[in-house]
């Protein structure tokens, strides 16, 4: 399956003008809900200076395009565990008294036959209306999640998100941004990806991807290759024959100035297996900086282990074993392409720029950065 681009100047539509609305109480609590092809997580949180406060969170495995590659829908097992977890989010955003919030469906619902029809079961069963975004979007709110971590000293960054059924490359050349600038300008990129009339300097985006291969779906693609350190191989060369159409795939691109911000539980997972964490700490994992060298370490270390080895890592454990190869396999495609002593590490990703960009909208950030 061909990886997918969009169509037309891929910023959100214009509005009609209307009278300005009463500033939000600042007090007020935001919601935001991604619902993926593995995972269903929440957050809830409170808007603080230019970022915000989480009040309460929720993650559950609902695997929810589990046989999706076969049939083209979703099972009645797999829509039956994500309405138990969604049910749960809407407890949590009913004590919580929550008005504001974005809750979004991304590649499983956006590939399924039934998807839409699952979205009005949702909203029959547990009074919760939810959206289904297009690839631009879910990069966009990947890159302005990530913004944070970007280094006043790079000129061009990759941001990559590792999806369960898809994965986000999105390209962006900041060399002409003042330093100081950068991370404000990559926050920018909420309105779009194409330029835009703006006062503030601008961040350039080279092209985007949105390739149809994540966690999941890489995975069951090479479900029926019995060895392990084979199945791997395919799952990388594979991956990264979905790059081709990249505009940055055929540039060489020196290691100087370049930094890559990837998002995903991939990523996480060989953070916390390069630190060698016996429990994961999220403070020790966000923002850390890893080289090509030592992420391909880990790698080779998950292939000795073999498939025993990973489920009694607890870094790794049961459920994630068969994941973390193919989220590797992505990795290490990205790292042969674009080698780096620079990859930031991302304990975050679409919930956090679902909760930027409306609390941005809304105007209650401080000295906001969009």
């Amino acid at each position: 399956m061909a990886p997918r681009r969009s169509k037309g100047t891929g910023a959100f539509p214009r509005a009609v003008e209307t009278p300005v609305p009463a500033r939000p109480d600042p007090d007020a609590l935001y919601a935001a809900l991604d619902l993926g092809t593995n995972s269903c997580r929440m957050l809830i949180a409170q808007p603080k200076g230019s970022g915000f406060h989480v009040v309460d969170s929720f993650s559950k495995s609902v695997q929810l395009g589990s046989g999706l590659e076969k049939t083209g829908r979703l099972s009645r097992s797999s829509m039956a565990r994500t309405i138990q977890a969604l049910r749960i989010c809407q407890q949590k955003i009913n004590r919580n008294r929550v008005k504001r919030m974005r809750l979004v469906a991304t590649e499983a619902c956006r590939r399924a036959k039934n998807g839409r029809d699952f979205m009005r079961q949702i909203k029959r069963e547990t009074g919760l209306s939810m959206d289904i975004i297009q690839p631009e979007e879910e990069a966009r709110l990947a890159v302005i999640s990530c913004a944070p971590l970007v280094s006043t000293k790079t000129e061009q960054l990759l941001v990559v998100d590792i999806g369960g059924g898809s994965t986000e490359l999105v390209w962006i050349d900041i060399s002409s941004v003042p330093r100081r600038d950068r991370p404000s300008a990559i926050m920018r990129l909420h309105a779009g990806f194409h330029t835009v009339e703006s006062p503030f300097p601008a961040a350039k985006v080279v092209d985007w991807i949105s390739v149809p291969l994540g966690v999941a779906t890489l995975r069951d693609q090479f479900n029926d290759v019995e060895d392990d350190a084979a199945r791997f191989a395919l799952m990388s060369w594979f991956f990264e024959e979905h790059l081709a159409d990249f505009a940055p795939y055929k540039d060489e691109q020196a290691r100087e100035g370049f930094q890559i911000v990837g998002t995903s539980g991939t990523v996480t997972t060989v953070a916390a297996s390069h630190l060698g964490l016996k429990r994961y700490d999220r403070t020790k994992v966000d923002g850390l900086r890893m080289t090509s060298d030592q992420i391909d370490k880990v790698i080779r270390g998950y292939l000795e282990l073999g498939p025993q080895g990973r489920r009694r890592d607890p870094r790794i454990g049961e459920d994630r074993q068969a994941l973390i190869m193919s989220g590797a396999a992505i990795l290490q495609a990205l790292l042969r392409c674009w080698p780096t002593d620079r990859l930031s590490v991302a304990d975050r990703g679409l919930r956090e720029g679902l909760l930027y960009a409306q609390m941005s909208a809304d105007g209650v950030l401080e000295d906001g950065p969009f």
